[in-house]
């Protein structure tokens, strides 16, 4: 098969003032309990993004059992991170909501209500008729639970990981080159324009706007396909405004969703077939990094927007690591999933509130 491959969404990175806190929520309500990696280090290679200074940071990768991406709880650790100053709207540029799975999302949407935690809006019918709702952190970032159609495997667990993203663009025309030409979200599931009921209860709900759903290849290849399953991103073009950029005047992990972060191999594959769309690395690590128990070779390049997007080719993951035991991918055929088992190890590592 032709490289590169993209496996799907690796993780969304979720910057807050205390990973460990968050960590603990995230954990309680959408069951991320597994992690991946825990690790301290200063961002070198990110300067470009906090102002040519190499802040340290603090960073917990974690999934869920059943399957789906995950989150990079990231924390600013040589300085206070900074808070969007005006509320988040409808339309504003940069990752605006994630997507999570669900196998019942009435039972989602009980256990938050039964939590009290703000779900605005209510149980709402996306355009395409599935079931969904928008619930809230306590650091303000929003979430939209949605009904899930693929699984690595089935717990007692309301909530799967992460299946998309909603991402608020300037002009969708213009996105689309990356999403669907470079990412391969080629299919659209709808493509409208108005004012939508199933966003009511959320800042903007009111106003015009497009909307275009973008699903990722069903036969997804990569080692990580299995668990990562079936994504979907979702464009928000504002309509007759201009909208502000969520990120403006704030640095990459600073509060608020930081990145989307997609598995690949082949990465110097990809990094020709951006420039081609006129999409260019702008960070390249090049060769083999550590972070903390894991390794790869990450890069990211920016949407129309500035809305950063990184890509992950994992060279090493811990398995078991209180016994020593790593798996080691760069010699491993890339078209092949890692087989179930081989996830459920990773479960044993699975941390109770």
């Amino acid at each position: 098969m032709e490289l590169p491959i993209i496996a799907g969404i690796q993780q969304i990175g979720i910057g807050v003032a205390n990973a460990e806190e968050a960590w603990t929520w995230y954990r309680k309500h959408f069951d991320m309990n597994i992690p991946i990696f825990k690790d301290k280090a200063t961002a070198s290679l990110m300067t470009r993004y906090t102002n040519n200074v190499a802040e340290d940071r603090f960073a917990i990768l974690a999934i869920n059992g059943q399957g789906g991406g995950g989150f990079e709880i990231w924390q600013y650790t040589s300085k206070t991170p900074e808070p969007n100053k005006e509320e988040i709207a409808l339309g504003d540029t940069g990752v605006y909501a994630i997507k999570m799975k669900s196998r019942n999302v009435e039972k989602s949407y009980s256990h938050f209500r039964d939590h009290g935690i703000d779900t605005p809006g209510g149980l709402q019918t996306s355009p395409d008729g599935r079931k969904h709702f928008f619930v809230k952190d306590p650091y303000g970032n929003l979430f939209q639970v949605i009904n899930g159609n693929s699984w690595l495997k089935k717990n007692k667990s309301h909530s799967g990981g992460v299946s998309g993203c909603v991402i608020g663009v300037s002009d969708i025309a213009k996105a689309l080159p990356l999403y669907q030409s470079v990412l391969g979200y080629k299919e659209i599931i709808y493509d409208e324009t108005g004012i939508f009921s199933d966003f009511n209860g959320l800042s903007g709900d009111q106003q015009k706007y497009r909307r275009v759903l973008l699903s990722s290849n069903s036969k997804r290849w990569g080692a990580f396909s299995r668990l990562l399953g079936h994504t979907e991103l979702e464009l928000v073009e504002i309509i007759g405004e201009q909208p502000k950029k969520i990120f403006e005047g704030r640095n990459w992990g600073d509060l608020g969703f930081i990145h989307v972060c997609f598995d690949v191999h082949g990465m110097a594959q990809l990094g020709t077939k951006c420039a081609s769309h006129n999409f260019p690395f702008t960070v390249d690590s090049s060769n083999s990094f550590d972070m903390g128990k894991a390794a790869g070779h990450f890069s990211y390049c920016e949407d129309p927007d500035g809305t950063l997007i990184e890509f992950v080719e994992t060279h090493k993951i811990p398995i078991m690591e209180k016994w020593g035991w790593y798996l080691n991918l760069k010699n491993r055929n890339p078209l092949k999933p890692l087989p179930d088992w081989m996830f459920s190890m990773l479960g044993l590592a699975k941390v109770k509130n």
